[in-house]
């Protein structure tokens, strides 16, 4: 390995500044990080970089410096390095943060189809493909999100995205089996929307997706907000015993625990209703029959878990864990998942995952903007199937 050529990597991105994902991600590439307890350092070389937008603290320029590529005007320009035809092995594409526009649901309006389509313009001209990565989902638009995904699959070229709790260390290390039959589901989030009820929603998605048959799409969304949620809960909609069961897996309980230090259960002792203002849920019915739901439950954790009711197993139930900032080495283990796509040219794990749970994310959020309308989704007909081996860090 130490005496192959390092591979040329080309990064699209929106910014490049402190905390950034492009900071988070590129500065893996370029300096190396943790991997299995040891210091890992990819062979690859980050050889150029386009930024749309270079706000204060921009640090493209000071890394292009330091570690010796060209930072282009155009995305044609970096993956071209600068001549007419493709000149890089695998492109990575981030395209979160800076200051872009919402539209009426909420969502920020990120170029990555934008981005994507602009490299597969330049395949397109040089005859040849390289793997791509995109950051979270693949767009606000499952329209273009499944065109990306199409043109993947007609183009023939490895492609990879989504978020990295899937892939971070669970707290306890469990695993669904493959082909379970998993009687319900719920998943507890935190964070404002868009960005981060999608890390929760590709949580969940990354465990049911190991049940009998696979992924079969999506049948029909909902999301409530407020005491709707509480209704809901009473009403049996969602189960109040995967929820006291993820809750239990929290390392972040608010409330009394702060200042009485005992630990709570926060659904039983009603703590729950009053830690958390505006609660929010997502309610998922998949075309198989299954029906999950993802509670998003600021004020009263910090963390993120999942429970789910498994047929001969019981309850199954974890904390995705979220290494603390600025080293938030979890994203070192996308970043793995990453670079073993660029160097073996086949995706750990599918993209379609990504694409039904960008197309979940919007479908819930024009459910919202309709009064929290339960919503048909023929369009999320998504299949696909899970990966046999876990691809979650374990060592």
């Amino acid at each position: 390995m130490a005496n192959e050529t390092p591979k040329k990597i080309a990064v699209v991105t929106t910014i490049y500044r402190y905390l950034s994902h492009a900071q988070h991600m590129v500065d893996r590439f370029l300096e190396g990080y943790p991997k299995n307890g040891r210091w890992h350092r990819p062979n690859m070389k980050v050889a150029s970089l386009y930024v749309d937008q270079k706000p204060e603290g921009d640090q493209s320029a000071i890394r292009a410096a330091e570690y010796g590529f060209q930072v282009y005007p155009t995305i044609a320009g970096a993956l071209c390095l600068g001549g007419d035809k493709l000149a890089v092995d695998a492109v990575l594409v981030i395209g979160e943060h800076g200051n872009y526009p919402k539209n009426e649901k909420g969502q920020v309006l990120y170029p990555r189809h934008e981005f994507f389509k602009q490299a597969v313009e330049v395949f397109e001209k040089s005859g040849r493909v390289v793997p791509v990565y995109n950051d979270k989902h693949l767009s606000y638009s499952f329209e273009k999100a499944k065109w990306m995904v199409d043109t993947g699959h007609r183009m023939k070229f490895p492609m990879l995205a989504g978020s990295s709790l899937p892939v971070t260390w669970r707290l306890p290390d469990v695993e669904i089996p493959l082909g379970s039959d998993i009687k319900s589901a719920l998943m507890v989030g935190v964070g404002g929307s868009d960005p981060m009820d999608y890390h929760a929603l590709e949580a969940m998605q990354c465990m049911i997706e190991r049940r009998r048959g696979g992924e079969t799409g999506v049948k029909s969304v909902q999301l409530v907000e407020g005491d709707a949620v509480w209704r809901a809960g009473a009403e049996g909609r969602y189960s109040n015993e995967l929820l006291v069961s993820a809750l239990s897996r929290s390392d972040t309980p608010q409330g009394l625990t702060l200042t009485d230090g005992r630990t709570q259960n926060l659904v039983a002792t009603g703590q729950l209703q009053k830690l958390v203002e505006n609660p929010a849920a997502y309610f998922i019915e998949h075309n198989d029959g299954l029906k999950t739901t993802l509670l998003m439950l600021n004020g009263a954790v910090k963390d993120y878990n999942f429970a789910a009711d498994v047929r001969g197993v019981g309850n199954v139930s974890t904390q995705f864990l979220l290494t603390p900032i600025p080293n938030v080495t979890y994203s070192a283990c996308l970043v793995s998942k990453i670079e073993e796509m660029f160097e073996t040219g086949r995706a750990p794990y599918p993209v379609e995952r990504t694409l039904i749970v960008s197309g979940m994310l919007e479908s819930c959020l024009e459910s919202k903007l309709k009064g929290q309308q339960r919503l048909e989704t023929p369009h999320l007909n998504v299949r696909y199937q899970a990966p046999a081996k876990s691809q979650h860090a374990r060592t």
